[in-house]
């Protein structure tokens, strides 16, 4: 269903590239080579088990959840715009 000037499909186009992007930005954050044994942060032991479960973490869990708290905040893309200009 096209409305206004856009072709039939543009606004699946734009879900399906904004799905892509959030799946490259995720996989952007999986760690990669080696664990660390101590926190690049804090300096805190990592626990062997963490290390185990995620090859390449860098971050103590408390680090850890700071920096996610800190990425959730800021999102600097959003494609789909408000929803007043899709209604017109």
């Amino acid at each position: 269903m096209a409305g206004g000037w856009t072709r039939d499909g543009a606004v699946q186009d734009q879900i399906d590239a904004s799905i892509e992007d959030a799946v490259q930005q995720a996989r952007s954050r999986i760690p990669e080579g080696e664990s660390l044994s101590y926190c690049e942060e804090c300096e805190a032991p990592i626990p062997e088990g963490r290390r185990k479960a995620i090859p390449g973490v860098r971050l103590c869990m408390k680090c850890q959840e700071e920096h996610d708290r800190e990425e959730t905040i800021y999102s600097p893309i959003n494609r789909r715009g408000s929803k007043d200009s899709q209604l017109r």
